[in-house]
């Protein structure tokens, strides 16, 4: 069985650490682990890298890329990139035409499909129903798994399920609700008939297949052509979820009840419940200190923050944006966001610390005419070979060394060491060693945007960009 975990999100409902560029599967909560590499290592514990594949699409494939890499290289090559942003039918038809065509799998083969960015504890109780899970789809039922709600929440979707007459053993689906209200919500939970959507689906190719041609015709047409033409039209395909586009119409399907701890991370109050709390039932994260406090997350990206006697607060402070919100109500983060895509869409979209194919960089302070940043570049990775028609940069090295091309010239810089890149010269930064490159970067001129670049070239296959327009900062 093939197991397919999504990995191409942007949600935003975790801002202001989660931004359009670096969405919460990239994230991780205090231990190092992101959400996308807990869930692969999830999945790692009964199958192999072999077994896996990991569907994000172009922006984000250098992020997935990088954190695979980090549990295991061979991972590397069980990514799919889509060619465009979309919903889970896309992607899990353009998937489906892959395993088929490219990794010539079976059409009577099953595979799971799963997001990258829940929590479940504990993990075993999950596993230990794939197997049951696969012998219903075998059997050509599509496959969901429902979660025993534990509080009525409101941010989720619900599965009305029932027992079914034929089969002790297994539950038939009557119907989605999606994120009812406060009162709905307490309903479902007394009534005990209703599951918590996990978006974790089984299917059998050739039943999917079958349902995607008479509910789904739209999605279903792609699948006619071969692997590349569906590529290439992909932009073309309907931008709609599995759940509306098959789950909700198909009559072969059936919910497996799990009692698990399980969480989306969709809000601020879901991360409160989903971490560990002090004695005051407080969840902390990074540099806080607080007085008084109880019932609060309070989470600091670098700055200290101080509490003193407040209770039932979330309060989230990044490098560029601050946070404040009463527990309960992180839910309406949209009007905030909504807001800034006004007049500030940059804190929505971008993150003050900013990923590249060959490493990391993060703005530490910028002004008329100048932007200081710090730059780290991954073992054994390089920039492209460009010039920059409106600043002067400067280097200084932190740790490692630097290999350095300038126009006709090729030297190295170690710690403590620096250099001068003056405009218009043709130049590429690179590691050579096995640990990380870190400098500090000061750009002067009249014009410090991003894209005053001009690439000459790039082993990332990112495209020549031309010369840039004089803009005013």
């Amino acid at each position: 069985m093939k197991i397919v975990i999504l990995a191409g999100g942007s949600g935003s409902r975790l801002w202001p650490l989660s931004r359009r560029s670096l969405p919460k599967q990239f994230l991780h909560f205090g231990d190092g682990e992101t959400l996308l590499q807990k869930t692969i290592n999830r999945f790692l514990k009964k199958y192999k890298c072999s077994d896996l594949l990991i569907v994000t699409n172009k922006d984000y494939f250098f992020h997935v890329k990088h954190q695979v890499n980090e549990i295991d290289p061979l991972l590397e090559n069980q990514i799919l990139v889509e060619p465009f942003r979309k919903n889970t039918g896309p992607a899990i038809a353009l998937t489906v035409k892959y395993m088929q065509e490219r990794l010539k799998i079976p059409s009577d083969e099953c595979f799971l499909v799963s997001p990258s960015d829940a929590v479940i504890s504990p993990e075993e109780e999950f596993l230990k129903h794939l197997q049951s899970a696969e012998k219903i789809a075998n059997k050509g039922f599509h496959v969901l798994f429902g979660i025993h709600p534990s509080k009525p929440e409101t941010g989720y979707g619900y599965i009305h399920y029932s027992q079914d007459p034929a089969h002790k053993d297994s539950f038939l689906v009557n119907d989605f609700i999606e994120k009812p209200s406060h009162e709905k919500a307490l309903e479902f939970l007394l009534q005990g008939n209703h599951l918590w959507n996990s978006g974790i689906f089984l299917f059998q190719i050739d039943q999917l297949l079958k349902d995607l041609k008479t509910y789904a015709p739209n999605i279903s047409c792609y699948l006619q052509s071969n692997f590349h033409e569906m590529y290439e039209d992909f932009e073309k395909m309907p931008n709609i979820s599995i759940d509306h586009a098959l789950l909700e119409k198909a009559k072969r399907r059936k919910v497996i009840p799990i009692n698990v701890s399980w969480s989306d991370l969709g809000s601020w109050d879901s991360i409160y419940d989903s971490f560990e709390k002090d004695e005051n039932q407080n969840v902390i994260f990074g540099n806080v200190l607080s007085n008084d406090t109880k019932n609060c997350l309070i989470f600091s990206k670098k700055r200290m923050v101080s509490t003193l006697d407040i209770e039932d607060l979330l309060i989230v402070d990044t490098e560029d944006a601050l946070f404040i919100g009463k527990k309960g109500s992180s839910q309406k983060v949209k009007k905030i966001i909504d807001q800034l895509q006004l007049n500030h869409a940059s804190l929505v979209n971008e993150h003050p610390t900013v990923h590249r194919p060959w490493g990391i960089y993060t703005v530490l302070e910028e002004g008329n005419g100048y932007k200081i940043k710090k730059i780290t570049v991954f073992p054994q990775q390089k920039l492209s070979l460009q010039m920059h028609k409106f600043r002067n940069e400067h280097w200084v090295i932190v740790r490692g060394m630097a290999k350095v091309t300038l126009n006709e010239k090729i030297f190295f810089l170690n710690e403590n060491e620096n250099t001068y890149i003056p405009k218009e010269s043709l130049h590429r930064l690179e590691n050579p060693l096995n640990e990380p490159l870190e400098l500090i970067e000061v750009q002067l001129g009249q014009y410090v945007g991003e894209d005053d670049i001009i690439r000459f070239e790039d082993i990332y296959g990112r495209p020549m960009e031309k010369e840039p327009a004089l803009k005013q900062t």
